[in-house]
């Protein structure tokens, strides 16, 4: 029996960018952005609670 241990992965598909992906001082991406992702990843969660706040009154 043995083992195998992954070292990487390498694609000429990769969306991957080590420049973008810094989130430096750089003009590359604007971290701004980020808060209306962050809202809209967010929304099944709060609209979950407000199901489960709501059927816990019921």
């Amino acid at each position: 029996k043995g083992n195998i241990i992954k070292a990487g992965v390498w694609s000429t598909y990769s969306l991957y960018s080590e420049k973008i992906a810094t989130f430096g001082e750089d003009n590359e991406y604007n971290q701004a952005d980020s808060a209306g992702f962050i809202n809209l990843f967010g929304l099944p969660i709060q609209v979950q609670a407000q199901v489960n706040a709501k059927n816990k009154k019921k």
